[in-house]
């Protein structure tokens, strides 16, 4: 039985070249694209505490969504080993020693939200409301899962939910929401633009 992949709103924006080196330059700029926005993102942040608000997992639902599976992990992958190399792009930061970092996991997390959006969008989840919001959500939880864990190391699990989650549980909700809403709007417009 053949797998059905759709292809995301980027694929209908940057359509794929007949050359086959122009189309991985292309895959590759996008890649690298989404990296830095991520990076971007987490510079605009507001310290709170242990936990900074950043608007970085935005970067990362669009990721997902815009690039599919296997590209918006690989962008995040970029991110995180690019952060680890030295480039100062997470929140507070960058450097091997990130790795102790009480947000770490979090930036781990970026990996398994990207793809899980990414794989859902494939499937045509960002093409309506619902099902876009609901794939924004899942890809959301799925980030905390290691973020909240490898923040407990450094907090106890008493106190992870207080610190890790519920300053920013309406953020989250607000980024889910326009994502949710942006990117079946943007399907409409391309799909009558491309009738036209």
């Amino acid at each position: 039985m053949e797998k059905i992949k759709l292809p995301t709103l980027i694929d209908l924006v940057f359509p794929k070249f007949e050359n086959k080196v122009l189309n991985l330059i292309k895959e590759i700029i996008l890649i690298f694209s989404f990296s830095i926005l991520t990076g971007v993102c987490s510079q605009l942040k507001i310290e709170i505490g242990l936990v900074p608000i950043t608007m970085q997992t935005f970067a990362v639902l669009l990721s997902g969504s815009l690039l599919g599976a296997k590209k918006g992990f690989l962008s995040q992958l970029i991110y995180l080993l690019m952060g680890l190399a030295g480039i100062p792009w997470f929140s507070r930061g960058g450097g091997i020693s990130y790795i102790f970092s009480p947000t770490f996991g979090y930036i781990v997390g970026f990996l398994f939200c990207s793809f899980l959006i990414g794989f859902l969008s494939e499937k045509g989840f960002d093409r309506e409301i619902l099902t876009c919001v609901l794939a924004m959500f899942l890809g959301n939880v799925i980030l905390y899962v290691p973020g909240l864990l490898w923040l407990a190391r450094f907090v106890g699990f008493d106190k992870v939910l207080k610190v890790g989650f519920f300053p920013f549980v309406i953020g989250d909700l607000i980024k889910i929401f326009l994502a949710g809403v942006t990117l079946p709007f943007f399907w409409k417009v391309l799909k009558v633009k491309n009738r036209n």
